[in-house]
């Protein structure tokens, strides 16, 4: 039976749903991250890195933070290694933080089922399965490779057992790759939501129907850009890969397919994210460019995350420094790259959100 407190009305909040109670089992941890959180790189500096000249430029930026870069950047390889070292030492600083060792495991299922989609996509299109798998999952990489290469999924999980007998499935209705996407994003967020529920956490809960929203929102506006680029007419299974179990009616973004681009703002209204979807939906209009959605989306779900200030103690700010610091280290990563491909500085700015 589920808490009466995690069975909430589909929207009973203007913005942000509720976070939930202090657990004063985390009074040192929520301390600790809380000194993190001011040494996190400011926006200022997030700008300055996208308006340098060059990607040289950029990563001297980096010089006296925690993501100094050998040889100023100029070896991309090593600039990679740093990034990667400091995604590992995130991880492995949140596995140390958290008592409820269930909660670390919740999170390492994101590279798990990460690996599930790449194998099932080789696979079903007739190509090797590879190794090149993350082995920051639950699931060891070197098992993962011999349940696929023998075909026996039984050495799975029942969590990515499941995963993989939906994808295939839903793979032979039409032989379509990205119901194979569609299928493990739905079998990821139910998981996702279950595991909410029996750990009786009203943050985690509102946390993964967020993000079931802005992923529906980002399939909305994409299969209206490939409709309106390649003709009227979506199939019966295109307009059914909408997640379930987020804030936001899955008739409503179905609505959404039906409407011009200049009607989603207001359609959106009363909802929580009418400025994800207006700002989104009119730069993808003028610029045919999901640039402004992506930005929005990471606003949206960062701008949840800081709402854990009001959390005295608790895994709630633990879980959300894990997040912005993640978040961080790819727009590191994005900015850098730009510059490596000399990208027009105004794109990098409008994916930062200037």
């Amino acid at each position: 039976m589920h808490d009466t407190k995690l069975e909430q009305p589909l929207v009973d909040f203007y913005m942000y749903p509720p976070v939930g109670d202090d657990d004063w089992r985390y009074i040192r941890q929520t301390a600790l991250v809380r000194v993190y959180e001011m040494q996190m790189l400011s926006r200022a500096a997030l700008l300055d890195m996208a308006n340098a000249e060059s990607l040289e430029a950029a990563a001297s930026l980096l010089s006296a933070t925690e993501y100094a870069m050998p040889g100023a950047g100029r070896n991309f390889v090593e600039v990679e290694d740093v990034l990667r070292t400091r995604r590992q030492a995130v991880r492995q600083l949140f596995a140390d933080l958290m008592f409820d060792k269930s909660l670390v495991e919740l999170f390492r299922t994101r590279d798990d089922f990460a690996n599930i989609r790449l194998a099932v996509r080789r696979i079903l299109t007739g190509k090797p399965i590879g190794s090149d798998y993350s082995g920051d999952g639950n699931f060891p990489p070197e098992q993962f490779e011999k349940a696929f290469s023998q075909e026996d999924y039984s050495l799975l999980p029942d969590y990515l057992r499941q995963a993989v007998d939906r994808a295939v499935l839903a793979y032979y209705q039409n032989k379509d790759v990205r119901q194979i996407d569609y299928a493990i994003d739905a079998a990821e967020a139910q998981y996702n939501l279950r595991s909410a529920r029996r750990l009786k956490s009203i943050f985690l809960l509102g946390l993964f129907r967020i993000q079931v929203d802005l992923t529906n929102v980002r399939t909305m506006l994409r299969l209206k850009f490939a409709q309106s680029e390649q003709g009227p007419g979506l199939a019966g299974t295109e307009r059914n890969v909408f997640l379930q179990g987020g804030y936001i009616d899955p008739e409503r973004l179905r609505h959404g397919l039906e409407v011009g681009y200049e009607l989603l703002g207001p359609l959106f209204f009363v909802t929580p994210y009418y400025e994800v979807v207006e700002s989104g939906a009119n730069y993808l209009a003028s610029n045919k460019s999901f640039l402004r959605l992506e930005q929005r989306c990471d606003e949206h779900l960062l701008g949840f995350l800081k709402t854990t200030i009001q959390i005295v103690t608790g895994p709630q700010p633990i879980i959300a420094y894990f997040l912005m610091k993640e978040n961080e280290i790819r727009t590191v990563r994005l900015i850098l790259t730009a510059k490596k491909n000399r990208l027009d500085t105004q794109l990098i700015l409008d994916r930062l959100g200037s």
